[in-house]
This record gives structure tokens, sequence and C-alpha cells, in this order.
């Protein structure tokens, strides 16, 4: 058994070069199965509550300097949500400012197509985690632009481009 724990403190914290504390967050989704030995095309996104109050929201957290914004967004999100998966292709970069702080932070945002749910995760014993439509996520979700964002996802998995769970990881488009 490994024993896991959340990254606590801020001293491996990046910063912009405006003074922004640079945020990471995922987007954890599933195909919903409807029946046994189908596959429907229902999307669901897991929400976690916040570690101090009932809001919902989607992992996010601080993007330390000695991993990537990819491997931030995928141990956010096991940290906080109990799910491990692919991260794909970067929703984008928002600026927002923090409720509890009144500081503006810098939020990268991707999708994490998720292959595993734990049992016991890190912040089990501090948040609530639940599989929703992403029309249930987007009322729940306080956050304008992590919602922002699940429209960006739920755009780019409608588009018949996009190729199925089995041909992950989601390439980028280079622009």
């Amino acid at each position: 058994m490994v024993c896991l724990a959340s990254r606590t403190g801020r001293h491996l914290q990046r910063y912009s070069n405006k003074g922004r504390r640079l945020v990471v967050g995922c987007i954890p989704y599933r195909y919903k199965d409807c029946k046994a030995g189908t596959f429907d095309d229902e999307l669901e996104v897991l929400v976690i509550s916040s570690q101090k109050g009932k809001a919902m929201m989607f992992p996010k957290g601080g993007w330390e300097l000695d991993e990537s914004l990819q491997e931030a967004a995928s141990r956010e999100s096991l940290e906080e949500a109990g799910v491990l998966g692919n991260v794909e292709c970067e929703l984008g970069t928002w600026s927002f400012k923090s409720k509890s702080r009144g500081t503006y932070h810098d939020g990268h945002m991707f999708p994490l197509l998720v292959t595993e749910e734990l049992d016991l995760w890190p912040e089990k014993e501090f948040r609530r985690r639940t599989w929703m439509s992403a029309a249930e996520a987007r009322e729940v979700c306080q956050h304008s632009w992590m919602n922002e964002a699940l429209d960006i996802l739920v755009h780019r998995l409608s588009d018949p481009r996009h190729k199925r769970e089995e041909d992950f990881p989601m390439p980028c488009e280079i622009e």
C-alpha cells in the first residue's frame, strides 16, 4: 500500500511576473455506463466540495516549481478528488480573484479523462466528490472561470473530430 499525503505550504509555489499565484486545475470526466455491456455517450464530470465549506468546484491548487503544468493538474486531481487519469490538452488560462484572500491568480485548466477512482485519497476526510452532468456542474460551481473551462470542454468533446476514450490522450492542436 502506498501512503499519499497532500502537499502543503507555499515554499515551492510558482508566481507570474505580475506576482500572481499560478494555479492549475482539472475537470475530471468520464462517459456514463448506462447498461452492462454498452457504452453510452453521456458525459459526467466530477466536482468536489471546498475544504472549508459547501461550495462545489473542480480540483485545483498551486503549480509548484518541481512539476510541469500537467503534473500539477494530475496531482491536484489525486489529492483533492482521488482520481487518476490522462491529462489532455489545456482548456485555457484565466485570471480570477481569490474569494478568500482577495488577490488575483492565473488559473490553467485541463481535462482529465478518469481511468481510476480511488477509495482512499489524501483529502478524503475534508472533501465530498460527486459525479454529475455538465449542466448540473455548471449550476453548482460558483466560479465563472471554471464554468467557462467546462463549456470549452463540452464543446471540444461534442466535436465529431474528437477521438473516443480508447484513443487518448487527446492531441493538442497547434495554433
